[in-house]
């Protein structure tokens, strides 16, 4: 049977709104990963047969195909193609799905995946206000299509709507919210100062370490902030972090890792993807990770490490609730709420900490898991070897 390997798995620091990387454009962002990714695996760069980049609001820096204008930017041969993938937020665990995918069917040997986001610079939406919409004739991507109100009618599909929705159909009250959120915020501050991130992390000029994390919040300076919604539980604290980066990984086929002289870390052991209710948006990894048990007959216990993307405390919370994961295996260095949420980059920088903390610890297995605009996840299984 066939396998794809992770060799090598590299990331920026991740930047605040307005931070250290704001001013940089995606393709360099981009070009920076890449260009680490070929020096740590020692491969002759003409050797990738594509880069898979994930990106959503791809418009102004962000557009015109950001997978190949980061290789072509980074100095890398221009014989490589590249493709640039948008799943919403799941867009570069998506990339990495479709290179390990490529290795898999044989159709390829050596893939890069990846993504990148600068949100400084393009607001969250910035594409579907500003394309989709310019005379201001429908609500967003959706409502201007006929077959969508047929079946959906005109509730408005907003991503704040739907994590209130999990909060109260999981009843998970303001309070269990912001201790989540602290607990973000201590898991990821004891991670940076520790240096448990530094060997996957590269940092681009005077930007070292990840910018989000707060030493100075509490509980009561989370009390404090209004909700985003009317009469909601979610504020700002409990909500994922506007930010900046970029992620890669080089996936390698059995035959690559030979003629190459690679060393491969670990092994995709599963990959799927699922999607439910639209409306609520963001529950999807619950069924997902449900789906992708059944298919590899793991069960929770049998994982070593879980990252699940943190767009809203109530996300992981509901999760946790109906898989009964263990919380101490679970984001153990924090999660978006403290480190960011660089939308096309995420999924790359979740699986990047996801193998490097299996190394460290020594776990066997790690699952990856993330809500996605349209009522979509995706799961990555990885084995360590």
């Amino acid at each position: 049977m066939a396998e794809a390997y992770i060799v090598e798995a590299v990331r920026t620091p991740v930047g605040r709104r307005g931070g250290g990387l704001s001013g940089v454009h995606p393709a360099d962002l981009g070009a920076h990963v890449l260009r680490a990714l070929v020096e740590r695996a020692g491969i002759d760069p003409a050797a990738v047969e594509d880069v898979v980049f994930g990106c959503l609001d791809a418009v102004g820096p962000q557009a015109g195909d950001i997978a190949r204008t980061s290789w072509l930017a980074a100095g890398l041969p221009e014989e490589v193609p590249g493709v640039t993938v948008d799943r919403q937020c799941g867009s570069s665990q998506q990339a990495v799905h479709f290179a390990a995918q490529a290795v898999l069917s044989g159709t390829q040997d050596l893939v890069v995946a990846g993504g990148v986001q600068n949100m400084s610079q393009i607001p969250i939406a910035f594409a579907s206000r500003q394309a989709a919409d310019p005379l201001g004739l429908t609500e967003g991507p959706f409502l201007g299509s006929t077959g969508w109100r047929a079946r959906y009618g005109n509730r408005p599909v907003n991503q704040f709507a739907g994590a209130e929705a999990i909060a109260a159909q999981w009843r998970i009250g303001r309070a269990e919210q912001e201790e989540f959120a602290l607990r973000s915020h201590r898991r990821a501050v004891w991670a940076v100062d520790t240096g448990r991130f530094a060997r996957e992390t590269v940092p681009y000029g005077p930007v070292a370490v990840d910018e989000g994390p707060r030493r100075d919040t509490s509980l009561e300076k989370m009390a404090a902030l209004k909700p985003v919604l009317d009469g909601g539980t979610i504020s700002a604290a409990c909500s994922s972090q506007t930010s900046d980066g970029a992620a890669a990984l080089l996936l390698a086929s059995e035959r690559a890792v030979r003629d190459h002289g690679l060393r491969p870390r670990a092994r995709v052991h599963h990959l799927s993807a699922r999607g439910e209710d639209p409306i609520r948006m963001l529950s999807a990894p619950i069924p997902a990770t449900a789906h992708a048990l059944k298919k590899t007959g793991l069960t929770i216990d049998a994982l070593d490490l879980v990252e699940i993307n943190e767009a809203f405390a109530p996300v992981v919370l509901a999760w946790l609730k109906e898989t009964g994961a263990d919380p101490e295996k679970v984001n153990v260095n924090g999660g978006a709420i403290a480190l960011g949420h660089p939308l096309g980059a995420t999924g790359a920088r979740l699986m990047t900490t996801l193998l490097h903390e299996l190394e460290r610890t020594g776990g066997r297995y790690g699952l990856q898991t993330m809500c996605e605009g349209g009522g979509q996840a995706n799961v990555t299984v990885i084995e360590r070897l």
